[in-house]
C-alpha cells in the first residue's frame, strides 16, 4: 500500500504508487493536467509525493521516448517559421517542467547523441545546466566547480553601469566605470541585447610572469601608464537627503546658511559653497568637513515654557556636511517637496576613483586579487614586438585553482585581437581550443601563447617564456578608499572616556587581548603602554584608607572622605574604565581599597 502525499499532506493510498505515478504523467503530457502539477515516487518508503503549490524551481526538459527526444527537426522548423510556439510544445507534453521531486527519478543526457533508451529527458541545451550569470563566462566547462561559483561571485561585484538614469538617480554607493568593453571572447548568451547594452569589465593584455615580487600569490601588478591613460578609471556617488522637518509645538528647521550666533557655528570657511539658500552649488569641489546643505533645528531640550513661547533661545547648527574621507564635485541638486509638504533637498557628490594600490580586480575565471604595485611603463616587461602588458599575474595562482578557463580565455583573446572577430568561448557548444591554437600559429605565434618577454628595468631577455594574451578584467566594487580607516586623536563615549567605535564616527581600531598577544611575542611589549592609555585618567587616591579622594589642583590641597585635609594623598595614572568598575563596586556596598606603593 502506497501512501499518497500533496503539497507535503497525507491525503490517502493506493494499491501501486509507482503505477499511479506514471498514469498521471501520461495525464499530464496529455494536456489534462497542469503542466507545474509534479510527481514524485519514493521507493524506499513506498510514497507518491505530489507538489503543486508555487514557488518551486521548475526547469524546461525535453521529453524522451525510447532513446529519441520528441522534440524533432520539424518542431524546430516550424518554430523558427512562427508556425509553433513553445506552448505548443509544452501543451504536446513535448517539454515539460520539473521540479527537484521529479528530477530525482529522471535521467537526463546533456547532448543527443548521449541518448540511450535509458534516459528520460534530454538537456534543450548543455548551457541550461548553468544559471544566467554562469553562462555569461566563458570555458566554464574547462574548470573545477568551486573556482566557477567564485567567478559568479566575483562578477556580480564588478563595476559598470549598473542602471542607465544613473545620473538622475539618488542610490547609495553607486559606482559607475567609465569606459567598458564588450569581451573578446563571449557567449552564446551576449547575443541578447539587454546583457551588450551593459558590458563590464575592460579588455586587457595580461602577461603571466612573477615580477619584481609585488604580484605574489593573488596580487597583481597593474602598469600605472595605463591607469593614467584612464584604465579602469570610474566614479564613486554618494548621495546627501535633508528634509525640513516638523516638531510639536510648531518648530521646525531651516534650510539656510547659519548665522554666527547659532549655536554650534562651525567656520566661515566651512560655509564657502553655499549659495544664498544654503544648498551648495553644482560643480562645487568639496572635501572632508565642509558644509554641503546647511541647516539650523530648534533646540532639543527647552528650559522652561515661557522661553519656549518667545522663541529667546537659540537654534542649534545641524549641517549636513562631506562625510569622513570622502569628497568630490556637487552635482544633481534637486529641491522639492516631501509628502507632508516639508521642504526637501537632495544632492550628489561625485569622486573619480583611480586605480590605487590594494583595489581589487577580478577575471571571469574566478581570480581575483588586489593590486600590489603601480609600476610605470618603463620598468615593465614587454615582448619583441613591443607590447607592455596592462596586468602582471602570478602563474603560482593556475596549478592550485585548475582554473583553465583563465588560460583558455587568455589565449582566446589573443586570437581575437590578432584576427579581429570575437570568440565564442561557450560552455559545451563553443570554439574548439586546438582550432583556436592553430589560429594563433598562423599569424605567427607560438601555439601555446607564451613568447620571448624583456626585462623592463635591465633590457634583459627573460630566461623563461611567458605566457602573454587578452582578455577581460572586472574591477571590483572593494575599493581601498572606502575601508581605509584611521585616526589620532578624536572623539571619545562619554562613559568610558575610549574611542568611539565605527569608522563613521571617526573611531579608532580596538587593540584586544589577541592582538596585545601579538605585541609581547614580536617584543614589542613597551608599546602596549602607548596602546592602553587611550583613556588614562588621574586619579586622587588616600594611601591611608586607599580610597579616591578629592584633589584641587591648583591649591594642591588633598581632602579624604574618611581621613579629612590632613591624609596622605598620592595621584595615580588608571584607565577610565577601571575608575568606572571602582565605582560600581562602591554602589553594591563593596570597599575597592587601592594600595598605593613607591613608583618604580
Amino acid at each position: 500500500m502506497s501512501l499518497i502525499f500533496v503539497n507535503g499532506k497525507l491525503v490517502g493510498t493506493t494499491d501501486d504508487g509507482e503505477k499511479l505515478e506514471k498514469t498521471l504523467i501520461d495525464e499530464r503530457r496529455k494536456g489534462e493536467i497542469k503542466p507545474f502539477v509534479n510527481l514524485g515516487y519514493r521507493k524506499r518508503s513506498d510514497s507518491l509525493v505530489i507538489n503543486t503549490d508555487g514557488g518551486r524551481l521548475t526547469r524546461a526538459l525535453i521529453v524522451v521516448k525510447d532513446g529519441k527526444p520528441m522534440v524533432t527537426d520539424d518542431d524546430i522548423a516550424l518554430l523558427e517559421e512562427g508556425h509553433m510556439t513553445w506552448e505548443d510544445l509544452v501543451a504536446k507534453g513535448k517539454i515539460e517542467y520539473l521540479d527537484a521531486e521529479e528530477e530525482e527519478n529522471a535521467y537526463v543526457a546533456l547532448n543527443e547523441k548521449d541518448l540511450t533508451k535509458d534516459h528520460t529527458h534530454l538537456e534543450i541545451t548543455p548551457l541550461s545546466v548553468f544559471g544566467t550569470q554562469a553562462s555569461m563566462l566563458p570555458f566554464v566547462n574547462h574548470s573545477n566547480a568551486h573556482r566557477n561559483v567564485t567567478a559568479v561571485k566575483s562578477v556580480q561585484q564588478g563595476v559598470g553601469t549598473y542602471a542607465s538614469n544613473h545620473m538622475v538617480r539618488m542610490d547609495n554607493d553607486a559606482i559607475v566605470a567609465v569606459d567598458q568593453q564588450r569581451p573578446i571572447v563571449t557567449t552564446k548568451i551576449y547575443s541578447n541585447k539587454a546583457f551588450n547594452s551593459h558590458p563590464l569589465g575592460q579588455n586587457i593584455v595580461v602577461a603571466v610572469v612573477s615580477y619584481l615580487g609585488y604580484n605574489m600569490d593573488d596580487a597583481i601588478i597593474i602598469n600605472k601608464s595605463s591607469v593614467e591613460r584612464g584604465l579602469f578609471r570610474s566614479f564613486f556617488f554618494r548621495p546627501y537627503k535633508v528634509e525640513e522637518a516638523k516638531y510639536t509645538g510648531g518648530q521646525s528647521d531651516l534650510i539656510t546658511v547659519p548665522d554666527k550666533d547659532v549655536t554650534g557655528y562651525r567656520s566661515e570657511d566651512a560655509y564657502k559653497h553655499l549659495d544664498d539658500d544654503g544648498i551648495a552649488y553644482p560643480g562645487a569641489i568639496v572635501e572632508n568637513g565642509d558644509v554641503l546643505i546647511g541647516r539650523v533645528s530648534p533646540p532639543r531640550f527647552v528650559s522652561s515654557v515661557d522661553k519656549f513661547r518667545l522663541g529667546i533661545q537659540k537654534r542649534v547648527e545641524s549641517s549636513i556636511e562631506v562625510r569622513m574621507g570622502e569628497g568630490g564635485v556637487v552635482e544633481n541638486v534637486f529641491v522639492t517637496s516631501s509628502g507632508e509638504g516639508n521642504k526637501y533637498v537632495s544632492l550628489k557628490v561625485r569622486q573619480d576613483r583611480r586605480v590605487e594600490i590594494g583595489d581589487k580586480f577580478g577575471s571571469r575565471s574566478g581570480q581575483k586579487g588586489v593590486v600590489g604595485m603601480l609600476l610605470p611603463q618603463e620598468d615593465m616587461p614587454f615582448t619583441l614586438s613591443g607590447i607592455v602588458p596592462d596586468l602582471l599575474f602570478s602563474p603560482f595562482s593556475i596549478p592550485s585553482r585548475m582554473a583553465m578557463a583563465y588560460l583558455f580565455e587568455l589565449l582566446s583573446g589573443k586570437v581575437g585581437a590578432l584576427g579581429g572577430r570575437y570568440i565564442d568561448g561557450t560552455s559545451f557548444t563553443g570554439e574548439n581550443i586546438d582550432d583556436i591554437q592553430k589560429e594563433l600559429h598562423a599569424h605567427g605565434f607560438r601555439e601555446n601563447g607564451v613568447e620571448i618577454m624583456y626585462n623592463g628595468i635591465t633590457g634583459e631577455a627573460m630566461q623563461a617564456r611567458i605566457f602573454v594574451g587578452n582578455m577581460m578584467y572586472v574591477r571590483l566594487k572593494h575599493f581601498v578608499a572606502n575601508k581605509i580607516q584611521y585616526r589620532a586623536r578624536g572623539p571619545i563615549q562619554l562613559l568610558t572616556r575610549q574611542p568611539t567605535e565605527g569608522k563613521s564616527k571617526s573611531g579608532g581600531l580596538r587593540l584586544g587581548e589577541m592582538e596585545k598577544d601579538c605585541f609581547v611575542a614580536y617584543g614589542a611589549a613597551l608599546a602596549l603602554k602607548e596602546r592602553f592609555d587611550s583613556d588614562k585618567i588621574t586619579l586622587p587616591v588616600c594611601s591611608k584608607c586607599g580610597l579616591i579622594a578629592v584633589y584641587n589642583a591648583k591649591k594642591r590641597i588633598g581632602h579624604c572622605m574618611l581621613d579629612g585635609d590632613d591624609a596622605p594623598i598620592k595621584l595615580v595614572e588608571v584607565s577610565a574604565s577601571f575608575k568606572i568598575l571602582l565605582d560600581e563596586l562602591k554602589s553594591v556596598g563593596l570597599y575597592p581599597k587601592i594600595l598605593v606603593g613607591k613608583k618604580v
